[in-house]
């Protein structure tokens, strides 16, 4: 034969090998073109998806392991149970957490959404890989032992995890990091509630914290992908399933729905203010009595088992008793009453640091809130009431929304575990009204309050944060030729190098001055070292620079 020969397959392996190595450093280096990001966010959601899947099928495992069944019928099975087991699961339950999390964090504290927002906002959408691995961990013997909380906190956390090893291996940062964040965020969600348009609004609303129009096409598609993720493995079907259909005799029966909202959020102020409360409770004896930090949860674990002995409702994610409060299979004193246990349930396991989320409790606590209410109402006005298992889905919807702070996508994601869309009206009037008035009681949600409480500061926007991102250092100019500097310096009017511009703006109008001396304390020496200058104007410039990106990235 007269034609050329064909190239061996091993040189077509290792030209191929070779542009992949190629693309590889091009997609470090410059970034990712539109069409690869899209393709880059179908892999990562697939890959939250099947994290999240297999978060949820391990804490059925733990589940069976421990009770003998699943979350469906556990406070049912539980109480079959003899009272000795039911005590004692939960505290091996947290013994095993609390040596997780002392071994693998650095605080032995879980990880959850809290962090992954602080993450998005200051360090360009990277969680803590080994930390938040161990957290999910963690969190799963936690909710498969009988902890009273939710899985989607972990699942986020985890999915932040995946996009955090992808940017690092793009090198990728800013914008394209939190966008990457956002992705696996919205998948994690949608796969753990089979819900994709919440997911994606979840991340934008509650982690990004913007809308911007670049950012919604990928993280729609990781949602969508993680939801085909959920459904090959559970199929097309709801969280909970309504008996009834709920029927609103509408305008009559709306002002009922507004009293609903405030009562709401009044109940998720107190739920948040428990968890607080129990964790500063938690705190105080850890430091008082010198427990050491592994025995803590296995301390909360034992008050849970003890509750749980008479009230075993308050166990695990609770997906029983919600479905029971949906579909109107309790009596009045018993939503009362699980309504109460389920909070301090939740504040003892969250502040006993045993990991898990908030958004599930909060279903529970708003679904009972809303079906106690709902007995009241149709009982008092039977002629002008609709069913009282429709103030229940809205209950659980403004309980949710206003702990997440998070009222568009807890409007949609309670839509769509319910599947019913006919009842919008009722659910959006109350869920608007616990978020106005929760939001003035706390700093906005659960989630930005928690943070405060750390001393990161989000609620208040980027104006306030962003000069917790610009390092003094980075400004400093040589000591001018002025006797005025060191005089200052030496009366204390100074920023140290350390520092960042949230430390040194206040001190300009303080001190009416437009410089500052920049100090540096070495070790061993008794009076800082003057290292530098920080011009006002050279403040402000950086300080708007970040703004000005900050805007952009928000309206893109």
């Amino acid at each position: 034969m007269s034609g050329k020969r064909q190239p061996h397959v091993k040189t077509l392996l290792w030209q191929a090998r070779r542009r992949l190595r190629h693309a590889g450093i091009v997609l470090r280096l410059r970034g990712p073109s539109q069409v690869q990001f899209w393709l880059l966010a179908l892999l990562i959601g697939i890959a939250a998806g099947v994290a999240a899947l297999a978060f949820r099928n391990g804490i059925a495992l733990v589940q069976r392991l421990a009770y003998g069944t699943d979350d469906v019928m556990l406070a049912t099975h539980a109480g079959t149970l003899p009272w000795w087991l039911v005590l004692m699961i939960p505290i091996i339950g947290g013994l095993v957490v609390g040596l997780i999390l002392h071994h693998f964090t650095p605080d032995a504290r879980a990880r959850a959404v809290a962090d992954v927002i602080e993450d998005a906002a200051l360090h360009d959408g990277r969680v803590e890989r080994r930390a938040g691995i161990a957290s999910a961990a963690a969190s799963m013997i936690t909710l498969g032992a009988g902890g009273s909380s939710g899985r989607e906190g972990p699942v986020v956390h985890l999915a932040g995890v995946i996009s955090s090893w992808v940017c690092a291996r793009m090198n990728a940062g800013g914008i394209t990091g939190r966008d990457l964040l956002g992705c696996a965020v919205a998948a994690g969600v949608s796969a753990s509630f089979n819900a994709p348009i919440a997911g994606t609004i979840f991340a934008l609303e509650v982690v990004l914290r913007h809308y911007a129009v670049h950012a919604f096409a990928p993280i729609a598609i990781a949602a969508v992908a993680g939801t085909v993720v959920s459904r090959l493995q559970f199929g097309d079907v709801t969280e909970f399933t309504l008996e009834e259909e709920s029927v609103l005799h509408f305008y009559v029966e709306l002002p009922a729905f507004m009293l609903l909202g405030l009562v709401s959020g009044l109940v998720a102020v107190a739920l948040m203010r428990a968890i607080f409360l129990a964790e500063d409770f938690g705190n105080a004896v850890q430091a008082r009595s010198g427990m050491p930090r592994w025995l803590r949860p296995a301390v909360a674990g034992a008050m849970l088992g003890a509750i749980a002995i008479w009230f075993p409702h308050i166990i695990g994610v609770g997906y029983e008793v919600t479905s029971q409060a949906l579909t109107g299979q309790l009596l009045l004193h018993e939503a009362v009453v699980f309504c109460i246990l389920k909070v301090v349930a939740v504040a003892i396991t969250l502040g006993g640091r045993m990991g898990g989320g908030v958004f599930s409790p909060s279903l529970v606590v708003g679904a009972l809130t809303g079906l106690a209410f709902g007995l009241i109402a149709t009982g008092l006005m039977p002629e002008l009431s609709g069913s009282a298992t429709l103030y229940a889905l809205a209950g659980m919807g403004a309980v949710a929304a206003a702990v997440l702070g998070a009222p568009i996508s807890t409007t949609l994601i309670v839509f769509e575990l319910t599947g019913d869309w006919q009842t919008g009206l009722a659910v959006m009037t109350a869920v608007s009204l616990s978020t106005a008035l929760s939001s003035r009681l706390v700093e906005r949600s659960f989630f930005l309050t928690q943070l405060d409480r750390r001393g990161v500061q989000l609620a208040k926007g980027p104006q306030a944060y962003l000069m917790q991102l610009i390092p003094v250092e980075r400004l400093i100019r040589p000591v001018p030729d002025d006797a005025a500097i060191a005089e200052r310096a030496a009366a204390g009017v100074c920023v140290d190098r350390g520092a960042t511009l949230d430390a040194a703006m206040p001190l300009f109008d303080a001190h009416a001055v437009s410089v500052l001396p920049v100090v540096e304390l070495r070790a061993g020496a008794t009076a800082p070292r003057l290292v530098g200058v920080l011009h006002h104007v050279d403040a402000l410039k950086a300080y708007n620079s970040a703004l000005r990106r900050t805007a952009a990235e928000e309206h893109s």
